[in-house]
């Protein structure tokens, strides 16, 4: 499996060999040995197991949880494509407000890993896209926040396809509003 840090400090992606055959193909988003060799321990307690089945040009995101708890998130792509976005909303950490964007499909069989307080979001550029989460805690509507991906503070380059967005996504505050609220996470190294 290839692994690569991506440029928001602990998020890493992850792209596993696909074997094909006139069957079809096989790969494995997760494997431990290489997890452990690119994070430095093995992938957290899966406490959820979650997937969504999305159109073309829907954007889910900036997703983040509190912190503390926070969430960590392994995240695949099932079905279709999807460009896949962390964000580094943590206050003190080296990356902070750093982006990156991986581009993920059923195909490649790829995985991102997002540790907590980093902010996730996606742009599914197929119809009937599906992304699969493993998370470390169970989802918890009192703890979810939000960010608007159209905060020009944070610059997220979307791909050109009619956009989609959820009401609570379409009114997320922007990075500076959060962090006025106090709603950003802080870093611990």
């Amino acid at each position: 499996m290839r692994h690569r840090q991506l440029a928001v400090s602990g998020a890493h992606a992850f792209d596993p060999e696909v074997f094909r055959d006139e069957r079809g193909d096989f790969a494995s988003p997760y494997q431990e040995t290489a997890f452990v060799a690119a994070v430095g321990r093995p992938l957290f307690p899966v406490a959820q197991v979650s997937r969504n089945v999305s159109r073309r040009g829907v954007v889910r995101g900036i997703h983040y949880t509190l912190t503390p708890p926070g969430t960590a998130k392994y995240v695949y792509c099932g079905g279709g494509r999807a460009l896949d976005l962390v964000v580094d909303l943590r206050v003190g950490s080296p990356t902070f407000a750093r982006w990156d964007a991986v581009e993920l499909s059923a195909d490649g069989g790829g995985a991102v890993y997002v540790p907590p307080g980093v902010g996730h979001a996606f742009v599914a550029l197929e119809d009937r896209t599906v992304v699969h989460y493993l998370l470390s805690a169970e989802y918890r509507v009192a703890n979810e926040l939000r960010l608007s991906v159209f905060d020009e503070e944070i610059g997220l380059r979307l791909p050109d396809v009619p956009v989609i967005l959820s009401e609570p996504d379409r009114a997320a505050p922007t990075l500076g509003e959060a962090a006025a609220d106090g709603l950003l996470p802080r870093y611990v190294s």
